[in-house]
């Protein structure tokens, strides 16, 4: 395993006399909980990162990163992060803002004229939307794309966008799939950083893993983030389970997997693979007030809430998300309720596909970065161990 010193090195420098921020004895109830999960394979193993007044003083591995191969979690295990790749995306973006190279209110057809003409389909009619999704709503997800619901179900099933080859034949699909809402008048998730993702390579002029990597991953650190997990890298990539019934059940291997070659289509609302400390890195600069990445006004509508009052409360699916707004890239709560209720007001985070989460608690100096790979998503890490977390505090 290697010495994880350097992690606590790049982020504590200098700290080393503070006082402890969490109580051990009641982070052991983290740990039992963890331990217990992995014993029932519930999942084959997690990381636990915690940074708080910028110091780390929780880093927590459990269990195996590959099961089949009898491998243990490491602390630099690389993971498929899925939808944690939209806030990251989302940055970039915001970078082309400060720069004035792109606005939050340009119509994303400005930028990809495939999309200039989009039209709204309501009772099984097109009409034109009463005004064109602009970048904010794809930051918000408020243009009223989907991942193929409501509406444009049919369309989505036909077109298959995110089968495309490259972001460009992404853009002459999603022409033809049409938009759910009007933009703008409600939320609803959706393939909109993957639009966003697009707009981002059209700007720049560059493919978008560069720009990520250039803007990004390169000035932050993020060794072992891409859109795909290179040869001497294999090693340390995790297998990715499907819970069942009957335990876990294999579905990508690391040495099989997709992500061994770069992806044609750069999916940058759900491509990107990484570990736990640089996606710790990444949050530590929002917090901090962007860093040198982004403007400390700009970090600051990532971290609070964005969307209108009637657009409350949000679905993600069937399941009502009382007390949850937007920012641009992150959810924020707004209100504290039995939804998530250790969750803060304040808070701001999100997910991914594979069961890996994220919170920040601003008025806690609380970052919180927790990974595994089991699907489809489920709760058990993120809603057991917060509470007990919060409750850690000193």
């Amino acid at each position: 395993m290697r010495n994880t010193a350097w992690l606590l090195l790049a982020f504590a420098a200098g700290c080393a006399a503070r006082p402890p921020r969490f109580d051990d004895q009641k982070l052991a109830a983290v740990d039992a909980l963890m331990k217990e999960k992995t014993a029932q394979k519930k999942l084959a193993g997690a990381i636990i990162l915690a940074m708080r007044d910028g110091r780390v003083e929780v880093e927590r591995a459990y269990g195996s990163r590959d099961l089949e191969a009898s491998k243990p979690m490491l602390f630099d295990t690389i993971f498929r992060i899925y939808s944690m790749s939209k806030a990251i995306t989302t940055a970039a973006a915001l970078t082309l803002v400060d720069e004035g190279k792109l606005k939050l209110d340009d119509p994303i057809g400005l930028h990809v004229p495939e999309l200039k003409d989009l039209k709204v389909v309501e009772a099984d009619v097109l009409r034109a939307p009463r005004r064109a999704p602009n970048v904010r709503d794809l930051m918000l997800h408020t243009a009223g794309f989907t991942y193929g619901g409501l509406s444009t179900a049919k369309r989505y099933a036909e077109k298959k966008p995110l089968e495309a080859a490259n972001l460009d034949e992404f853009a002459t699909r999603l022409a033809d799939v049409h938009l759910a809402f009007d933009p703008g008048t409600d939320w609803h998730y959706g393939i909109n950083t993957d639009v966003l993702g697009l707009v981002v390579q059209r700007v720049a002029k560059k493919p978008l893993g560069e720009v990520l990597r250039e803007r990004i991953f390169a000035p932050l650190g993020m060794i072992d983030t891409a859109f795909w997990v290179p040869a001497d890298k294999v090693e340390r990539f995790a297998a990715n389970y499907r819970r069942e019934a009957s335990g876990l059940k294999l579905i990508d291997a690391p040495g099989t997997s997709k992500y061994l070659k770069p992806p044609g289509l750069e999916s940058g609302g759900g491509g990107l693979v990484g570990t736990a400390a640089d996606y710790l890195r990444f949050l530590s600069m929002v917090e901090s007030g962007g860093g040198k990445i982004l403007k400390p006004d700009t970090a600051r509508l990532m971290t609070s809430n964005q969307l209108p009052p009637e657009a409350f409360p949000i679905y993600f699916g069937k399941e009502k998300r009382h007390g949850v707004g937007f920012g641009l890239g992150f959810s924020v709560r707004t209100a504290d309720t039995e939804w998530d209720p250790a969750g803060r007001t304040g808070e701001y985070g999100w997910g991914g596909a594979a069961s890996t989460h994220y919170w920040v608690s601003p008025r806690d100096r609380l970052i919180v970065v927790t990974m595994e790979q089991t699907m489809p998503y489920n709760w058990d890490t993120e809603f057991g161990v917060k509470g007990l977390i919060y409750g850690a505090l000193k």
